[in-house]
């Protein structure tokens, strides 16, 4: 497995994104092959080496129309000019992702449908060649997982189509919904929509510097000269310690003491439908001695949202406490094994490719018991001796 880091202490965007990229060992005649292939005129992709703050960066120019005087392109456009363009299976879903997550944050904020959203600089040849670049070279670098720093955003004004706004962009602060942000004396736009929805589409979380084996860093500069920072990002490319996983996860917390546990049961039903990776609850006293539960949710930044209006829409809490965790995971696969209730999946945990724990899917043993009318225990005992035999 291949790990890929955005250092964004300096803020991000799409140039700067592929900037470090392409400075960390992507070959730039790779990214510009593939943007050959899209029916788009003036995609010429060149990278130089600059300096900012002392620090050697590649700076990624793009020729082509760009900025103010650009064609305001629907999403409809953006897809056909990727889909037209005979790329890699993966380069192409990841490119429509992100646009498709740029468009939903601007129909958000104009209050529109995604279909009627008229992408003004993000639908120049610069933001294609970025977003459809970061596809390329991700895919060509061999990474496999894409962790983010917390992004600072900067402070101040910003000025776009749509006149003086203050930062972040309107469109850039959808997009960072459940992302950690991080404090940057810096003032100006440090994070642009284009580059805040390829992290939030490629990230698969935020946080600290996972533990790895450092192979490779890249340093893609911005155009901004920054007072107290270089205007650069970090690509930090390397391999998982070990084999292990990581990730970092958000911890929601409510206490409820005026709801019956039936509503609380379907509220925990309702969580896990939301996304949440786990929601339990817990007896606590509460004030005046009374009792009450505890709910806790475990979530992936991106899902923070959706499982905080589930808390409110659906408990009596009036609050929801968040904290930060970092967990240590096995990697897993289903294996499926034959028995004589038909074939049963068994999760299996690994670490450095070696099985370190394996159990029977419950969801599939209760299938079974049910089908063949037997004790859910004989089905799970068989699908363990199942495993145990397997060749």
């Amino acid at each position: 497995m291949s790990v890929a880091y955005f250092d964004c202490f300096s803020g991000a965007a799409g140039d700067m994104i592929l900037g470090a990229l392409i400075d960390a060992g992507a070959e730039l005649d790779t990214v510009q092959g593939q943007l050959d292939r899209l029916e788009v005129d003036g995609c010429a992709v060149g990278a130089e080496k600059v300096t900012k703050g002392g620090l050697a960066g590649t700076q990624i120019t793009v020729a082509g129309e760009s900025g103010a005087g650009a064609p305001h392109r629907s999403l409809s456009d953006v897809r056909e000019i990727i889909e037209g363009g005979s790329l890699s299976e993966p380069v192409t879903q990841r490119s429509l992702a992100i646009f498709g997550r740029l468009a939903e944050a601007e129909a958000a904020v104009h209050n529109c449908t995604v279909d009627k959203i008229h992408f003004h600089e993000v639908g120049a040849v610069d933001a294609i060649a970025d977003i459809v670049g970061v596809s390329v070279a991700l895919d060509a670098l061999g990474v496999d997982r894409v962790v983010c720093s917390p992004i600072p955003v900067g402070s101040g004004t910003v000025t776009c189509a749509h006149g003086v706004l203050p930062i972040p962009a309107p469109a850039t602060a959808k997009l960072l919904e459940g992302v950690p942000l991080a404090d940057c004396e810096e003032v100006g736009e440090l994070t642009t929509p284009t580059g805040a929805a390829i992290l939030t589409t490629v990230a698969e979380s935020f946080g600290p510097l996972p533990a790895m084996t450092i192979e490779r860093v890249g340093y893609g500069a911005g155009r901004r000269e920054g007072r107290h920072r270089p205007n650069l990002l970090r690509a930090i490319l390397g391999s998982p310690v070990g084999g292990a996983e990581a990730d970092e996860i958000l911890i929601l917390e409510a206490n409820i003491d005026d709801a019956s546990p039936e509503v609380v049961a379907y509220s925990i039903e309702r969580l896990l439908d939301a996304g949440a990776l786990d929601a339990y609850c817990t007896p606590i006293y509460m004030k005046k001695s009374r009792l009450g539960m505890l709910v806790t949710v475990l979530a992936s930044p991106d899902r923070v949202t959706d499982i905080e209006q589930v808390l409110f829409a659906e408990t009596t809490t009036l609050g929801v406490r968040r904290h930060g965790a970092r967990r240590s995971k096995l990697a897993r696969e289903i294996v499926q094994v034959e028995t004589s209730f038909g074939p049963i999946g068994v999760k299996v945990g690994l670490r450095g490719g070696e099985v370190v724990t394996a159990a029977p899917e419950f969801e599939d043993c209760r299938a079974a018991a049910r089908r063949e009318d037997v004790a859910l225990r004989v089905v799970m005992e068989a699908a363990r001796a199942a495993w145990r035999d397997r060749k």
